[in-house]
């Protein structure tokens, strides 16, 4: 009888318990779900709940001092060791990223427990080694290192570092308020460790639907200049899964005449109107981008992200351009979609935003998005310019989000935005580099050129009323003279109030007239008896006449202006500067008593095409004097 009493009495408070849980609308936390949404894009179109912020080492006066001396790179202290961050839950960390890693521990103090719950080596959140922070949500590549293994936790998360100093970084976390959230523990359950391995085949390849009851319609048409084509029309409810289109090269200009015109339900703004290239990640003419999304791959230009409609209409507009001819061209378009019908409680629908700003107003961000209503944003597309002939300085500017009212996320550097890291050095930020969700697009350091894309999976930004998401133009204050293009992919319960019309000066890629080579990055091969030191440029000795040839890749063709900038020293020797068969200039001593640097010293004119893209150095050996040191090659184009 007392075991029957102890019993009900058990019983009841289980049942009252529920009651309570009940009555706060507790909801569930899932983290196999959580690991679903990435490589899931059936789920990207879905509402999600909590506000994603974030935890970074930017300088809080304005300035540029994002990690370099490590002042902000905390946010307290606590038994010799540095607080990264002090998390109130329930709430995900879904994403931790910083180019520079060390041997020291990081640590997870979960719900306010006094031992680490998760305790590991810094460089092992991302080098791949420790289950289960795999490959590939863990790892590095253009100069960043990042993790995308969710650390969900109860009630609060305090992660602390026992090094010293701690330089870059950005941890990235989604409030879970409303939701009973069970604290990482890093075992995992089988179904858990299944879902890992999918997103390693997932990511190893693309998203491309494949399901045996996906509709398929296929269209081959001819596109003049001032035509247009719808190539998808339905009236009735459905989901678009992904299309593709073959335009035979065409992308591949500096003239971006192609705009993609897509319309969901008789909208009076298109939800899409952007320039292809720039849409299919595109960088200056060439195609830059394959990701798990989006982007070019075999010749055929992808969009795996799904989007409901009630009705839809995609078309391509082929706008003509004045005094010049432009060719018919073959498009082949195939679309993937369902007749499954849009919950509009639960799903947005598709749009993008599509900008550019040549020289944008000195101390206003550039927009990437900026809208009102509720929705979550999903992916960034970003050609980034420099207007002058200088180091890519302007890529130190931060992206940052405003979310409902409040900033939400800080970051410390675009290339940082990005999961990258560490511009103009080799084998890291120096070239295009595609990813499954983020990654490089075209580097060009003589030309000032760059750009990235990074797409929002399991920590896609969700706004219940408004999002403003921009980047910053220079180190500090936006003082930095740019050209910037964007797409923003994001998705929304209300349609667009406005999209920018591409006139025929922002499909045009801006091509300067003024190059600068670096000699980090330079491209070069020596000839004879030619030895090259690194010290303060490019320094080349030879016994009798050696020398280099470098390479001017990536200018257009035209009549220049060669400069150099070199140093005068006491064991310099003689130097020419050929074009292949042609002496541009005679031979000229860089001997001088005492060191000196002759900066951009006028050489002579050369005419470059894509068969005489190059120009030799040569040194010759004067009395013991065999050494030539250069920093810079200027090019002035005449015409």
């Amino acid at each position: 009888m007392v075991h029957r009493v102890r019993l009900f009495i058990v019983l009841f408070i289980l049942s009252f318990g529920v009651v309570i849980n009940a009555q706060k609308n507790e909801r569930i936390f899932s983290y196999a779900k959580e690991l679903e949404q990435l490589y899931n894009v059936n789920l990207l179109p879905c509402y999600r709940d909590g506000i994603v912020e974030q935890v970074s080492s930017y300088d809080r006066t304005g300035g540029n001092n994002d990690g370099f001396e490590g002042t902000y790179s905390f946010v307290g202290k606590e038994d010799g060791k540095l607080i990264l961050a002090d998390l109130k839950g329930p709430g995900v960390i879904n994403r931790i990223w910083t180019p520079t890693p060390t041997n020291d521990t990081i640590e997870f103090y979960f719900d306010g427990q006094k031992d680490a719950g998760l305790k590991i080596c810094f460089d092992d959140l991302f080098s791949g080694k420790v289950y289960p922070f795999i490959k590939p949500l863990c790892g590095n590549e253009i100069g960043g290192y990042y993790c995308y293994l969710p650390i969900p936790y109860s009630k609060s998360c305090k992660v602390m570092f026992s090094g010293e100093t701690m330089k870059f970084y950005q941890i990235q976390y989604r409030n879970l308020l409303g939701y009973k959230v069970e604290t990482f523990t890093g075992d995992l359950d089988q179904n858990e460790k299944n879902i890992l391995k999918t997103i390693d085949l997932k990511w190893k390849q693309l998203a491309k639907p494949v399901n045996d009851d996906i509709l398929v319609k296929e269209e081959s048409f001819v596109l003049e200049p001032g035509s247009k084509q719808i190539f998808f029309s339905q009236n009735q409810s459905g989901r678009i899964l992904g299309f593709e289109i073959d335009d035979n090269g065409y992308f591949e200009s500096k003239y971006k005449d192609i705009i993609l015109n897509v319309v969901w339900d008789n909208e009076t703004i298109p939800a899409i109107h952007a320039p292809a290239a720039d849409f299919f990640g595109y960088a200056y003419g060439k195609a830059s981008m394959r990701s798990y999304l989006l982007g070019k791959k075999d010749g055929i230009n992808y969009c795996y992200i799904p989007s409901p409609y009630n009705t839809a209409t995609m078309k391509l507009i082929y706008k003509k351009r004045e005094g010049e001819g432009q060719p018919s061209i073959l498009i082949r378009v195939k679309v993937y979609y369902k007749t499954e019908v849009r919950n509009p409680a639960e799903e947005g629908k598709l749009y993008t935003n599509w900008n550019r700003e040549i020289n944008p107003p000195e101390g206003k961000f550039y927009d990437f998005l900026s809208v009102k209503g509720k929705g979550h944003y999903i992916g960034t597309i970003h050609q980034a310019q420099g207007l002058l002939p200088q180091m890519t300085e302007f890529f130190e500017g931060d992206d940052s989000t405003y979310v409902d009212g409040k900033m939400r996320i800080h970051g410390t550097g675009s290339e940082d935005y990005y999961n990258g890291g560490w511009y103009a050095l080799l084998d890291r930020w120096d070239r295009d580099v595609s990813l499954p969700i983020h990654g490089s697009l075209s580097y060009s350091l003589q030309s000032a050129r760059t750009g990235g894309y990074r797409f929002y999976l399991g920590d896609k930004l969700s706004f219940e009323k408004e999002i403003c998401h921009a980047m910053e133009h220079g180190p500090v204050g936006n003082k930095y003279p740019v050209d910037y293009t964007s797409v923003a992919f994001y998705y929304a319960e209300k349609p667009l109030l406005q999209q920018i019309e591409p006139e025929e000066r922002l499909r045009t890629v801006y091509e300067p007239d003024n190059y600068r080579f670096y000699p980090q990055l330079m491209k070069f091969s020596a000839f004879h008896d030619t030895q090259i030191s690194y010290m303060r440029g490019i320094n080349i000795q030879s016994k009798s006449e050696g020398g280099i040839k470098v390479f001017l890749d990536d200018i257009p063709e035209g009549r220049y202006r060669i400069y150099l900038s070199y140093h005068m020293k006491p064991t310099g020797g003689d130097f020419i500067i050929w074009q292949r068969q042609e002496e541009i200039s005679s031979y000229k001593s860089s001997y001088s008593t005492e060191d000196k640097f002759n900066e951009k010293q006028y050489i002579g004119n050369m005419d470059i095409t894509a068969q005489t893209n190059s120009l030799s150095i040569k040194v010759k050996n004067n009395n013991g004097r065999n050494e030539f040191e250069f920093d810079c090659i200027y090019l002035e184009r005449i015409y």
